[in-house]
């Protein structure tokens, strides 16, 4: 069936904006701005940067209330008895401090490891949440996973080593240095709390600010006020964000998670081609090789083009699985896309 023109929108808002997210974020890591001490640095604040992050997230609440708000208003001439889509929207909001407090640590990791590496490389490596996803499932969820999601695990792996193995080679090349809406809320408050500890915790060789703490907030701001190009790439990385995840929620419910996964391989190839055009990285032969990899476990695991190709020229007669599967006995149903762990996208 035919793409509508609504899908088409979303599909490209989800591709360009989420290449956008990536982009200005390292942008970001290669501004030089006068610091608190009076030097000119780059701009090295990952912590600061993943709360940014969950500022974007969180704006998408306002959007969630509008809609809520003009969806009740065309009801208003319905009839009493019509169904009102939002008489089950009340439920626990604490339920979501957990996950967000993971979401909040990978985002900080994400970031912090997005100082240390290439664009391209960085989004290539978020394919490992597959494994993660995969094996969770089956100690935590008691999935099965069938032969071809173990298969797909297994590329998934090979192509990370070949990635991060493309990686090594560059940097011994070159002069670099080593050195959800609630969720997103939650994660927002937290961590804005968690930066005034973060300011007195030593961090070593690990620190990358001149006060050697783990985070340095306040000389964050002072780099952001003496740089307008520094405030326009976190601008642009928090609204990046707030649209990203707009519409990557609505391709999964227009289309599938599968249509997702294939949309932010697109978003993958197109951040790797804008860095080796601005020339933030050289072309290395593993990379492309890696990329290959780790899409074909993607489309392995996630069923998608490969073995479906297969099964209509009669090379394999398994059954495909369900878009819609029990995640445990007793439970009917799943949102849609969640196929065995489905695609996680903490950006």
């Amino acid at each position: 069936m035919a793409w509508t023109k609504k899908q088409m929108m979303l599909a490209f808002i989800m591709v360009s904006t989420g290449s956008i997210n990536t982009i200005s974020a390292k942008w970001t890591d290669r501004i030089y701005s006068k610091n608190s001490h009076g030097n000119v640095v780059k701009f090295n604040h990952p912590f600061l940067q993943a709360d940014c992050m969950f500022m974007g997230e969180m704006t998408c609440m306002a959007a969630f209330y509008i809609l809520r708000i003009l969806r009740r208003r065309a009801r208003q001439g319905a009839s009493e008895l019509a169904l009102d889509s939002d008489q089950n929207t009340k439920f626990p909001r604490l339920v979501f401090y957990l996950p967000a407090i993971c979401d909040m640590t990978a985002t900080s990791m994400m970031y912090l490891g997005l100082t240390l590496t290439y664009a391209s490389s960085f989004q290539m490596l978020r394919g490992a949440v597959i494994v993660f996803t995969g094996l969770l499932s089956v100690g935590f969820l008691g999935r099965r996973l069938r032969y071809f999601h173990w298969l797909g695990i297994v590329l998934v792996l090979i192509g990370l080593v070949v990635v991060g193995l493309s990686d090594f080679i560059s940097s011994s090349q070159t002069n670099q240095d080593l050195n959800g809406i609630i969720t997103g809320t939650f994660g927002f408050l937290t961590l804005s709390v968690l930066l005034v500890p973060m300011y007195y915790i030593p961090a070593g060789k690990l620190s990358g600010n001149e006060n050697g703490t783990l985070e340095d907030a306040i000389d964050a701001f002072v780099q952001i006020g003496n740089s307008a190009l520094l405030a326009l790439s976190l601008l642009m990385n928090i609204v990046s964000i707030a649209f990203f995840n707009f519409a990557g929620i609505s391709v999964t419910k227009e289309l599938s998670a599968t249509t997702r996964m294939v949309l932010d391989s697109v978003r993958t190839f197109v951040i790797w081609v804008f860095t080796l055009l601005v020339q933030w990285e050289t072309f290395q032969y593993l990379q492309p090789i890696g990329f290959v990899i780790l899409m074909l476990g993607m489309m392995l695991y996630n069923d998608v083009i490969i073995l479906p190709f297969l099964r209509s020229c009669g090379v394999i007669q398994d059954q495909r699985v369900p878009e819609t599967i029990p995640v445990l006995e007793g439970v009917d149903e799943v949102d849609k896309g969640s196929t065995y762990g489905g695609t996680v996208d903490p950006f």
